[in-house]
């Protein structure tokens, strides 16, 4: 038996209901759990030996509010152009679950084997998750990082403040509906002798993609016959 199928049979009768299977790439394992189970499933994911995930190597934060939104077909462009994060959007996820995820990267030195687990914030603002640092200490700057950039909370974590931007910064830049030029810019005024912050003076600039040519290149052209297109 291959150390996946292992490992797919181990958390099948050592977690059993308290997960569900994710579907994945091929050779890779993913499942998802809830709030109030995350921590005492983790915790058994580091200690029982036939899993043995002693390492967090990533924990990333998701934000599924434009999950699956498309604002061009693929052939060309609309007249719109893209507009994601220049005009903010209060409208719900589209898939009609929790807006909020943590992604948690596992890996077990000692059987060479990795997993991801999902956790879906239950719905609201701000997003809460409990704290994972108990289990493994790695956490603690990964959730300062998803807390920094995606708001979400951790419940019981011992330092929880923002790792990547300002002290003064507002809002989280991870955030689908965080706005393209920011809320505020920042610059050394030498009157005052310190860093400022001020309303932004930039316009908002909307991107238009490229539009794709419906002429095709000829490719059964005889040579030195000028191709099509």
């Amino acid at each position: 038996m291959s150390r996946l199928a292992a490992t797919a049979q181990a958390l099948e009768s050592r977690i059993g209901a308290r997960a569900r299977r994710l579907p994945s790439l091929a050779g890779e394992l993913a499942i998802e759990v809830t709030p109030e189970l995350l921590v005492p499933v983790c915790r058994d994911l580091r200690d029982m030996p036939e899993l043995a995930f002693e390492q967090l190597t990533d924990l990333s934060g998701i934000d599924y509010l434009e999950f699956g939104r498309s604002e061009w077909v693929t052939e060309a462009a609309t007249s719109s152009g893209f507009s994601r994060g220049v005009e903010r959007q209060d409208a719900p996820p589209l898939q009609g679950g929790p807006r909020f995820a943590v992604a948690y990267h596992l890996l077990s030195v000692s059987r060479n084997m990795r997993l991801r687990v999902r956790c879906n914030c239950a719905p609201g603002e701000p997003p809460i998750l409990d704290t994972v640092t108990d289990v493994w200490a790695s956490a603690a700057w990964y959730e300062r990082e998803a807390f920094d950039l995606f708001g979400i909370l951790f419940r019981g974590h011992p330092d929880l403040r923002r790792i990547l931007t300002d002290y003064g910064f507002i809002g989280h830049p991870f955030r689908k509906d965080f706005p393209l030029i920011g809320n505020v810019e920042v610059r050394y005024d030498p009157a005052k002798g310190r860093v400022v912050y001020e309303p932004v003076s930039i316009e908002p600039r909307v991107t238009v993609p490229k539009v794709i040519r419906r002429e095709r290149l000829r490719v059964d052209a005889p040579a030195g016959q000028k191709r099509d297109g």
